[in-house]
């Protein structure tokens, strides 16, 4: 017990040593934190939070405003060599750190003196260009403002600020989007004036100090099978936004791996991926508090609690198995967690991930790169994910089984950048085959299973769990994840095993390199494909082999059919009926029902999640008649298919406005593709694929990170709001239905309509929610 106590006081003292030191610059922190903060987060954070901030400018800590601009881009699908990281937080931890790194100051540096003017600081000067050349304020905004992801970028430094300015009067801050208000912008202008002040790092509040304490006490234990667990836990948590039971809402920490122990300040160990070598065998794992705002994109909250450390025990600690040495960090070794951690039980490593498989999908979908179209490029726009139930024996998750196809599941990571491109097609390619044939031996072994026996193969989430079915909305180059089954049935479905959701995770998660070269992009995207086909197999798996052909040939359609033909997987599978006792003549549909009944007893759960993080959900006031009537409404406009769609955002929200109280719904495309599997095909080569199919999801809460547009509606109106919608055929009905109800780039209220949204989400959201990106939002 007194151990214990001298472990929370040393984080305590810690934690003041640190606060102590950074005070001097914190002078009127208090300002920056009441009247600064809040602009940043609703005007600048918007487009300016995670990766593909412009010029990697982030604003939303104080160390992104410390450290400024760079001209170096992070997303290069071109270069031929790794670039080097530039993680805030990590990659340096002083601004002459930065500087070194190519960043530009974008604050005032030195002293800074009331008589300063605008040209002592970027951030002051691009405000100030802004102010002198106001956009447009109606209509689209014209051709001289880009406004696509991969456009060129000109990134100023001051001394080049008068040629861009000249250049590019109307690239002012912020861009693209309406001017500041007048407090607005004098409470920004009067804050770089006194030079900028920032508040220091924020310490751990005192209710996180014991739980860091304890949980820091666990990380670190002694033996072989502890420092095991550990290793697995950071390399499956190191991207997580850690919440402490009982601790404020917004506060969060990351897992980090440190050369000082616990009770010292934390120095963190910065390697590329959190398998590799972290240069010395004395480290320490350590809680990092995350610094700054939320922003939604990277958001992913993992809980910790007495409950979740009674849990990680129970899995990983007392069940007897022995370690009798650890495994290097060699990277061919390091990078097959098959191999790696081969001495942890398999079933209790799936069970961590399916506890909270909806974290550990969404990491790959959405992640802390922000932009995934690497890995999003082959997946569908909307799809259904489910799993095997862990304690069934079928397929590949038992230990056995496992240990005998580790080398088949090495990832292409574990060769580094210096993987070529025709390897992909040939060694692992390879390997990813013979895994299969050896899979589907077992498959062809299996007796005939009615319906119902086949089912309860399905992990149900032992009917508590929400994370037992998931529905994937990908928007392009990001997605979300959804909790349950959500929409109509959709044209594709994964089931994943244990081997699967593993390699999806290193090789999206923990073995993905955003500052990668173009090798390591690229065979990231290849493999991608083959674990999607895996998935998608081990769904057909549970059709008549008549009906699975067919499913298969319509899903591998053009280009798709092309390149699955080319991978040459074991075709045998195809033709065996395992799963009999179907009752109706659509086996497909059939089974879509089937799986939505498997998951009842844990929908009305899913549902809540989806629109709250503690239901009952914040809609006290709106009468439920009204409720009703703006889903009857909104409802209808999934009616809408094929080629009206076209002209529709991937991502739109709307908010219908009644004296009662506003209501948010999400308005959803799905595009529909013949070339998904294509990194070879542009955007609008996939928007052409196969539009006919395109549909459309509506839902009650605020699904995606990057909306694309803002509508707004009166409940009185909402009859007429859909039914024009419904009603659309060609851009011509689009543009009039924006005129009508659209919120463009250049309404004069468009920031009282972003701010709603965002807060919105906050109140829905208070933990898992962030500050939504705009970065993609239509010019309309």
């Amino acid at each position: 017990m007194k151990r214990r106590a001298g472990n929370w006081l040393a984080v305590l003292l810690s934690a003041l040593a640190v606060a102590a030191a950074a005070a001097p610059e914190g002078r009127d922190a208090g300002h920056f934190d009441t009247r600064v903060r809040p602009i940043l987060d609703r005007r600048c954070v918007v487009c300016h939070g995670c990766y593909d901030a412009p010029c990697q400018l982030k604003l939303s800590s104080p160390e992104g405003l410390r450290r400024g601009a760079s001209r170096q881009p992070v997303y290069d699908g071109t270069r031929l060599r790794p670039a080097q990281p530039t993680r805030l937080f990590i990659d340096a931890d002083s601004i002459a750190g930065w500087r070194a790194l190519g960043f530009h100051p974008v604050l005032p540096e030195g002293e800074a003196t009331p008589e300063a003017g605008p040209e002592a600081s970027l951030l002051r000067q691009m405000l100030a260009l802004k102010e002198r050349h106001p956009q447009p304020r109606s209509g689209r905004l014209p051709a001289d403002y880009t406004l696509g992801l991969d456009r060129e970028q000109v990134c100023t430094d001051r001394a080049g600020f008068e040629e861009f300015a000249r250049e590019h009067p109307r690239w002012g801050m912020p861009y693209a989007m309406p001017n500041l208000s007048s407090a607005e912008y004098r409470a920004l202008v009067r804050w770089i004036a006194q030079g900028a002040p920032l508040p220091p790092d924020e310490p751990p509040s005192p209710a996180a100090l014991p739980q860091i304490a304890r949980w820091e006490a666990f990380f670190n234990g002694s033996g072989n099978k502890q420092r095991l667990v550990s290793r697995y836990l950071y390399e499956h948590l190191f991207h997580a936004h850690l919440h402490f039971e009982g601790t404020p809402a917004r506060e969060f920490f990351r897992l980090v791996r440190s050369t000082t122990p616990p009770g010292e300040p934390i120095r963190e160990i910065a390697t590329v991926l959190p398998y590799d070598d972290p240069g010395r065998p004395d480290f320490h794992y350590r809680l990092r508090r995350v610094q700054g705002s939320i922003v939604q994109k990277n958001h992913l909250v993992y809980s910790l609690s007495d409950a979740r450390l009674a849990r990680f025990r129970a899995l990983f600690i007392e069940p007897d198995y022995v370690v009798d040495r650890l495994p290097s960090y060699r990277p061919e070794l390091a990078a097959n967690p098959f191999r790696t951690f081969a001495a942890i039980p398999a079933n209790a490593r799936y069970r961590f991930l399916l506890d909270d498989a909806h974290f550990f999908i969404e990491g790959f979908v959405k992640g802390p790169v922000c932009r995934g179209q690497v890995a999003l490029s082959v997946i569908e726009d909307r799809f259904w994910v489910m799993f095997f139930d862990p304690d069934a024996q079928f397929f590949a998750d038992e230990g056995a089984f496992l240990a005998s196809v580790a080398d088949e599941l090495q990832l292409p990571t574990a060769d580094g950048p210096g993987l070529g491109l025709l390897r992909i097609w040939t060694d692992y390619r390879e390997r990813e085959r013979r895994y299969m044939a050896a899979r589907q031996a077992r498959f062809l072994r299996l007796p005939e299973r009615d319906l119902d026996q086949a089912l309860g193969l399905v992990w149900n989430g032992d009917g508590r769990n929400p994370s037992a079915a998931l529905t994937v909305f990908r928007h392009f180059d990001s997605a979300s994840v959804a909790w349950g089954l959500v929409g109509e049935a959709p044209e594709t479905a994964w089931f994943l095993d244990y081997p699967l959701f593993e390699r999806i995770h290193y090789l999206l998660v923990a073995g993905f390199n955003v500052f990668g070269n173009l090798s390591h992009q690229l065979n990231t995207r290849v493999y991608m494909d083959f674990l999607r086909m895996e998935g998608e197999d081990n769904f057909l798996a549970f059709l008549p082999a008549a009906t699975r052909r067919q499913v298969r040939a319509r899903w591998y359609r053009g280009l798709r059919g092309e390149l699955q033909r080319f991978f040459r997987e074991p075709q045998a599978w195809l033709s065996v009926d395992v799963v009999t006792g179907y009752r109706s003549d659509d086996p497909l549909q059939e089974l879509y029902r089937r799986m939505r009944a498997l998951v009842a007893p844990v929908a009305e759960r899913q549902a809540g999640r989806n629109r709250c993080d503690a239901p009952p959900c914040g809609t006290r006031g709106i009468p439920p008649a009204l409720r009703a009537r703006a889903d009857r409404a909104m409802a209808g406009i999934t009616r809408n298919r094929g080629a009206r769609l076209h002209a529709f955002p991937e991502v739109a929200h709307v908010r219908v406005r009644s004296a009662q109280g506003d209501m948010a719904y999400s308005i959803l495309r799905n595009k529909a593709y013949r070339n998904v599997s294509s990194f070879l095909a542009d955007k609008g080569e996939r928007e052409r694929a196969d539009i006919e199919h395109d549909t459309v999801t509506v839902v009650d809460w605020l699904e995606g990170n990057y909306p694309n547009f803002f509508f707004e509606v009166d409940i009185d109106d909402i009859e007429a709001f859909a039914r024009q919608c419904a009603a659309i055929r060609d851009p011509a009905d689009y543009e009039r239905f924006v005129l009508r109800y659209g919120v463009r780039r250049t309404h004069p209220g468009f920031w009282a309509v972003a701010d709603w949204f965002q807060g919105q989400r906050s109140r829905q959201h208070p933990l898992t929610g962030g500050i939504l990106d705009l970065n993609r939002y239509d010019n309309l």
